[in-house]
């Protein structure tokens, strides 16, 4: 019962943590999906008006240019004709004025009460361009106005029709050219420097608002910076978080029926798993193992297969970390073991040259449970220990006294220890010295490369070098080709275990496999008489 409920307490953490995490993370995507699209939303109004605030300037400065070059008396009908009309071609001038020193001659415009007279300018340029921006000082009917003078002539300029380029409406907006503010939109409107923003979108909690900054530097440095309300960028994406939070919703729901699925099935198998090995239901096939310089069979090794109620069986993998996980490791090995001596018990017997090669577990090197039930099943069965060779995987070789003692204690009753499926976990040349073992089984997935130009295809060579350094006999598994066979006969490697040979049998097709074993080997090494167990 206290596996079962660690068991659920950890699929309701993994469902709620998947939640959240599902959750989350849709709903970050499109709240960054929307951040970017009003990005470029603003950023689209931003470069408009930017360069229409360029293309303005520029304008003002050829019109003053042009009227400087008239060859019309100053102050003449034909001179002053000539300022209106610049004036009605150019609706964002209030006025044109022509000076001489500090003292204004004649204007034309909507201004023509007494002349602006701003005491500094704020800008000269070097094209000779001299600009007043938009203050005090500069303002007219209630408009601060902006003032450009080249030559003689002089431009006002109103900076609000600067942001008509762009709607506008629900934002916010600063105009700012060489850092100086030029515009605001509504006027009087509570707008940051450019200065203290970043490029790009910022969240401005403060003020529950999106400020967003853009810059161009193309003729003149021009910053915009645009505010809206946080409750109008919710407005306009509602839909778009509202169907986030729809498809988190639905996600977080598929992923917690999942987890749901799972925990059932992972639940179930493991009752399954349960009964199935206390009604000694879990069945037994036999891999042979040959002997690649005389081509007998040695022996096998026992597999555990599990075939559900349903007639389905259950990968091998699979079940058993089950069991390992629910702690019925232990009693997979000794149902796999009683299996063993019940089918092949008077075979062991009389050929006791022939041995099978049983898995252990990690909770069966723990404690003397195992041991002792090794023991006491041998003894009934009459089969000597020499008969049952015991195969650990690397993470079962855990670095402890008393794993160290087991092993001796095996090996001193006449037990082979084998190392299964090296190659797979960290071990050196010389943490295996420190343990006691008879055989190394090199696994498959180093097999398998025999003869392949990849990078696992020289790890074998070492493998077999570090195991005949050792002075350890070694067992291929996953041999399925003639040449792969050849190869490991020519490295010095004693057995083979593999589909090439055969597959995984049952105890009746097994000793059949004994009887026959020459003619299944025959092929390997034509120069060599084949023979049998007898």
């Amino acid at each position: 019962m206290y596996r079962r409920n660690r068991k659920l307490a950890g699929f309701a953490l993994t469902a709620l943590v998947g939640t959240v995490l599902l959750f989350g993370s849709v709903t970050w995507f499109l709240w960054r999906e929307s951040v970017g699209v009003e990005q470029k939303r603003v950023a689209d109004m931003a470069q408009t008006l930017g360069l229409r605030t360029e293309q303005l300037i520029e304008g003002a400065k050829t019109t003053l240019a042009r009227l400087d070059k008239l060859p019309e008396h100053t102050c003449s009908n034909a001179h002053l004709r000539a300022m209106e009309k610049a004036a009605v071609e150019h609706p964002y001038v209030r006025a044109i004025s022509y000076w001489h020193a500090a003292k204004r001659l004649c204007s034309v415009g909507f201004l023509q009460t007494a002349p602006l007279m701003p005491r500094r300018a704020d800008h000269i340029y070097k094209s000779g361009v001299i600009a007043w921006w938009p203050s005090a000082q500069t303002r007219m009917d209630g408009v601060e106005l902006f003032l450009m003078r080249y030559g003689s002539h002089e431009l006002a300029i109103d900076p609000r029709m600067l942001l008509q380029a762009a709607p506008l409406k629900g934002y916010r907006v600063g105009l700012w050219v060489q850092g100086l503010r030029m515009a605001v939109k509504p006027a009087g409107a509570n707008l940051p420097a450019p200065s203290s923003l970043s490029e790009g979108l910022t969240v401005d909690r403060k003020h529950n608002r999106l400020l967003s900054r853009f810059s161009l530097n193309t003729i003149f440095p021009i910053d915009i910076v645009v505010a809206e309300p946080m409750s109008s960028f919710w407005i306009r994406y509602r839909q778009t978080l509202e169907i986030s939070v729809l498809v988190g919703l639905i996600l977080a729901g598929l992923w917690v029926y999942g987890i749901w699925r799972y925990g059932r099935f992972r639940l179930s198998l493991a009752a399954e798993l349960r009964e199935a090995l206390r009604k000694n239901r879990v069945q037994v096939l036999y891999q042979p193992v040959i002997d690649l310089s005389t081509g007998h069979c040695t022996g096998a090794e026992a597999l555990a297969r599990w075939r559900r109620d349903g007639g389905k069986y259950v990968n091998q993998d699979v079940f058993i970390r089950i069991a390992e996980e629910e702690g019925l490791g232990t009693l997979l090995t000794q149902r796999v073991l009683e299996t063993t001596l019940r089918e092949l018990g008077d075979l062991l017997r009389a050929q006791p040259l022939l041995s099978i090669n049983l898995n252990l577990t990690p909770a069966d090197l723990k404690g003397i449970a195992f041991r002792e039930f090794l023991t006491t099943s041998l003894k009934t069965a009459g089969v000597a220990p020499r008969s049952i060779k015991l195969e650990i995987t690397e993470r079962a070789l855990v670095n402890n006294a008393e794993v160290r003692a087991l092993i001796h204690t095996l090996r001193e009753r006449g037990h082979q220890v084998a190392v299964d499926d090296f190659g797979t976990g960290y071990s050196s040349l010389s943490y295996l010295e420190s343990f006691e073992l008879d055989m190394l089984k090199i696994d498959k997935s180093f097999v398998n490369v025999i003869g392949r130009d990849a990078v696992t295809s020289h790890v074998i060579v070492h493998v077999i070098e570090m195991a005949k350094d050792l002075g350890l006999q070694m067992v291929a598994e996953g041999t399925e080709s003639f040449e792969q066979v050849q190869w490991l006969q020519q490295q010095g490697v004693q057995y083979g275990q593999g589909f090439y040979f055969s597959k995984p049998l049952g105890a009746a097709q097994f000793r059949e496999f004994i009887r026959n074993i020459h003619v299944k080997v025959l092929p390997l090494i034509p120069d060599k008489k084949r023979t049998r167990v007898n």
